[in-house]
């Protein structure tokens, strides 16, 4: 075990998995429709208003308010996925089934914004539910027997 300073380091304790690699992914998708947002501000009459953009936001096309509420979904999805993740990962949960349930937590969360962003509701709606169960999946994936891993 490598340890640092007579503590076993992190990664001693808890290896890189496919699992942990998709907590940054999911992070860094957050942003992916805030460009979006940011495109559409820049493209009205006043340009991108830093001053107040919580206002602009709320004068965007409708493609610009659905990107925005796409990048605000992102946030309210990552806070329960990475809880989810941690405590698969942490309670000693089915590897395999941690890592499966995160990577397509991950692709479902490639899919949603797109579907949001281009006004498909029910599509979107079914997306979202699935991506709510991954992580149902992953709170619950330490009660799963070994035999999944």
């Amino acid at each position: 075990m490598r340890r640092l300073g007579g503590l076993p380091t992190v990664r001693a304790v808890l290896p890189l998995s496919p699992a942990l690699l998709c907590l940054p992914a999911a992070f860094v998708l957050i942003y992916a429709p805030k460009l979006l947002t940011a495109a559409a501000m820049a493209r009205q009459p006043e340009g991108y208003d830093n001053r107040d953009p919580r206002e602009q936001h709320a004068r965007l096309p409708p493609t610009g308010k659905r990107a925005q509420a796409a990048h605000l979904n992102g946030f309210e999805d990552f806070a329960p996925f990475a809880a989810a993740v941690l405590t698969a990962t942490l309670c000693g949960a089915p590897t395999g089934l941690t890592n499966t349930l995160a990577v397509g937590h991950v692709v479902i969360r490639v899919v949603y914004p797109l579907l949001y962003i281009s006004g498909i509701d029910k599509m979107r709606t079914a997306v979202w539910t699935l991506g709510w169960l991954t992580t149902l999946g992953l709170f619950l994936a330490p009660l799963a027997p070994a035999a999944l891993s």
